[in-house]
């Protein structure tokens, strides 16, 4: 049996719970997200509020550029990208760290309809921090904002 990680992503719910789908193509469901600012570690400054979308996508050579490039040109900042690979490899799970703005809406609508997102969620339950916390055990990086 595995090894329970505290950075595991969870399954896919079954039925809408702390991560509410904004896109999925299996349900057509749609649902807002509020923006909040994120304290910085930085005294007195507050850094931008930032937002976790987690992807489900089709697993072959060009899907990450295409999402990129989707950002990129409606000028959004990838501010962190986790990929990996679940189930039989067919499918990969992605979590974007990007700006919470109010045009954010938009692209994840417009990521739902791209060929190789099967799948498109704002998780309100992940972080800054969470991120943060992935680079010092995977990478033993110190981020700026890291507690």
């Amino acid at each position: 049996m595995p090894e329970h990680s505290p950075f595991a992503l969870p399954a896919w719910p079954s039925a809408p719970g702390p991560c509410q789908p904004l896109v999925d193509k299996s349900h057509g469901s749609a649902s807002a997200h509020p923006a909040a600012p994120v304290p910085d570690s930085r005294a007195g400054v507050a850094a931008p509020a930032s937002a976790v979308v987690e992807l489900r996508v089709r697993n072959h050579p060009g899907t990450m550029s295409h999402i990129t490039g989707l950002f990129a040109r409606r000028g959004f900042n990838l501010e962190a990208i986790v990929c990996v690979p679940v189930g039989e490899g067919r499918e990969s799970g992605m979590l974007l760290l990007v700006a919470d703005e109010p045009r954010l809406e938009q692209v994840e609508r417009q990521l739902g309809k791209l060929y190789d997102v099967l799948a498109v969620r704002h998780r309100a339950d992940l972080t800054r921090e969470f991120f943060a916390r992935l680079a010092l055990v995977a990478l033993g990086a110190t981020p700026r904002n890291a507690g």
